[in-house]
């Protein structure tokens, strides 16, 4: 008997389930990142995501053990070459998806230089500034930003159809896990479309304003906001509802599993690692 995994997420993945007998490959939903344009295409696209992502990893805990602040501007910038060269991602892309580091980098200087104890930088202004306050939060603000840079890149290059596979192959992850990560991945996609379409219909039905220069138009307001909100949710807990039944009853935990479209892990991948620690290495040997 054998029992193909398809529906709500596990299909996306391209894995089959095998009691007995062959195993049946399913189609992939969605190109291979090789086959398309931009980003995906990149030389760090076409690399393994698990050593991608075990590389981000690495690279945020190494973070959390340098307060040296010149440093870590270093790294960010050698950093932020790498990912504009190896990703692709575009200049303009790739700095409106650092505005949230940004801001929060922003965030923790102000209240480190600001609410810190230590010596006074500028003893006349209204408010104190400490230099200990300053060097400190730079350090913090500046591991956000080598941590954006790389989930950046990981976001902007790494496939969740193939890096699932690999996490299974590589990693050694539950398939259970990583095809229910898969399915819940996929759903969060089609939250917007289906916000916008819960929007117009709850707008079809307001009633029209009648003054102003509104008028003619639906009175929106926070109860229809909330309405809107209350049926999102109904609606996502449904359809996950849905998905974990489907994904349960085509065999997802069960028997041994097959991968269609496995992922590769080769030179390039070594010297993807290689090459990072050698630049890490140099940065803080010079730095």
């Amino acid at each position: 008997m054998t029992a193909t995994v398809g529906s709500g997420g596990a299909e996306a993945a391209g894995v089959t389930t095998a009691a007995r007998g062959p195993a049946i490959p399913v189609r992939a939903v969605g190109a291979d990142p090789a086959d398309a344009r931009g980003p995906a295409s990149s030389w760090l696209a076409r690399r393994n995501p698990t050593v991608v992502l075990a590389l981000l990893v690495a690279l945020s805990v190494l973070t959390l053990f340098l307060l040296d602040p010149v440093t870590l501007a270093v790294l960010w910038a050698v950093l932020v070459v790498g990912v504009l060269v190896g990703a692709r991602p575009g200049l303009g892309r790739f700095l409106l998806a650092q505005l949230p580091f940004v801001g929060f980098a922003i965030g923790l200087v102000t209240v480190n230089a600001l609410a810190r104890p230590g010596t006074e930088l500028w003893p006349d202004l209204p408010v104190r500034v400490t230099v200990e306050g300053l060097t400190i939060g730079s350090a913090l603000a500046l591991r956000t930003m080598v941590i954006g840079v790389g989930s950046v890149a990981l976001v902007l290059t790494v496939d969740p159809r193939r890096l699932m596979v690999s996490l299974v192959q590589h990693a050694r992850l539950s398939p259970r896990v990583a095809y229910s990560l898969l399915a819940g991945y996929r759903l969060l996609g089609v939250l917007p479309q289906q916000w916008r379409t819960i929007t117009r219909a709850h707008a079809v039905r307001a009633p029209l304003r009648e003054r102003g220069r509104r008028a003619g138009r639906p009175r929106t307001g926070p109860r229809m906001l909330a309405r809107c909100a209350f049926t999102l949710l109904v609606t996502s807990i449904r359809s996950a509802e849905r998905i974990a039944f489907a994904l349960e009853s085509r065999g997802l935990g069960s028997g041994p599993r097959t991968v269609w479209r496995p992922v590769a892990l080769g030179w390039q991948d070594l010297a993807l690692v290689v090459g990072l620690a050698g630049v890490v290495a140099t940065v803080l040997v010079i730095a």
